[in-house]
């Protein structure tokens, strides 16, 4: 019989982390871990990435149902359908989890060359909203730090003070650097085509959601027109059934969509979304959603198995203060499994 048991981990962010949503300092997460009752030195660990104001499973009652569905699942307690695809972060967590116990409960949830051969990932810099000095700051690190590709979250400061940014980065920098901005749906509808041609001076290769989600029509609009490539990423969440997933994708069209699968329930539920976007010839990438190394470790392991190399977006296990220790690290734009860096050796303190 399975045992689980639930363990709170609030993220303390470095900084104050600004988005057009606003500025994070804490990110709330959980973690679970679960063990066969005949076999308790076995441990496997999830990790919940329910993201407030964004996930799908963000409400006031979220911590009781995330303990009542985590009971069932390990007592086998029918529950009502679709219980876990209304519920995405708890069911990536009970996936992550049941991969890591099958797999010997050492944090190797998808062996491949990434954790056998040490060969890494290409990512791309992240580069967060704040005054126009410190966001420069933030360029000028990652390229110092080797970042070939660079993301800057846009949408809430002037928008001439965003592109005097990106211009900064053209000139001063390789022409070779992809860029890639990411609005979070800032932008209002009848001003985005004229920003998306001022953006496509600098020679983007993609915006994120530069419209709020569910306008189906002026974002599918916005596709066809666009100077620049529109990737999807909010768009996705919350779309349950695959009827609906296809129905979105023919008809916004997307160049990208974005694959956060603690948003989007899991591996399996984010491999449907590829799968459709091969149908529809769209493509995709990944990126992490502000877990910890342990959500972190299992998407990026998951992330190597998938047939696209291009820059994904998992450059994010940096960001805290009390993260957990794991063997990955950030060399050269490239996320590395350095399996001589060691996990936190006891994650969860004397709560055994």
């Amino acid at each position: 019989m399975l045992k689980v048991k639930l363990h709170p981990y609030p993220l303390q962010f470095k900084f104050d982390a600004g988005t057009s949503r606003g500025v994070l300092k804490v990110k709330d997460t959980h973690l679970i871990r679960i063990w066969n009752e005949d076999n308790p030195s076995v441990i496997g660990i999830g990790e919940t990435g329910m993201f407030r104001g964004l996930s799908a499973d963000d409400d006031s009652g979220y911590e009781s149902r995330l303990k009542m569905i985590l009971l069932a699942l390990a007592s086998n307690i029918p529950m009502k359908k679709n219980v876990l695809r209304d519920n995405p972060s708890i069911n990536m967590a009970w996936e992550m989890a049941n991969l890591d116990l099958n797999n010997g409960g050492h944090r190797l949830i998808y062996p491949s060359q990434f954790t056998e051969k040490n060969i890494p990932i290409p990512i791309n810099g992240l580069i967060w909203m704040g005054e126009k000095g410190f966001m420069r700051q933030q360029i000028l690190d990652k390229i110092d730090q080797g970042f070939d590709c660079i993301k800057l979250k846009i949408g809430a400061l002037d928008f001439d003070v965003e592109c005097e940014l990106l211009h900064f980065i053209r000139t001063e920098f390789p022409k070779d650097i992809t860029l890639r901005v990411d609005a979070n749906g800032a932008f209002k509808t009848e001003e985005a085509l004229d920003k998306l041609k001022k953006l496509s001076e600098y020679d983007l290769h993609s915006i994120e959601q530069p419209i709020q989600t569910n306008k189906w029509e002026q974002m599918a609009e916005l596709c066809e027109k666009s100077p620049i490539d529109i990737a999807l990423d909010e768009e996705l969440i919350g779309i349950k059934d695959i009827v609906t997933k296809r129905n979105l994708l023919q008809i916004i069209k997307p160049q990208y969509i974005i694959l956060k699968p603690s948003l989007l329930g899991g591996f399996k539920n984010s491999e449907e979304w590829i799968d459709l976007a091969h149908q529809e010839n769209i493509g995709w990438w990944v990126t992490s959603a502000l877990e910890s190394n342990i959500g972190l470790n299992a998407i990026a392991q998951w992330t190597a198995t998938l047939p696209y190399q291009g820059h994904q977006g998992l450059g994010t296990g940096g960001l805290f203060h009390n993260n957990i220790t794991s063997p990955l690290e950030v060399k050269q734009g490239m996320l590395h499994y350095n399996p001589d860096l060691e996990w936190t050796e006891n994650i969860f303190g004397d709560d055994l």
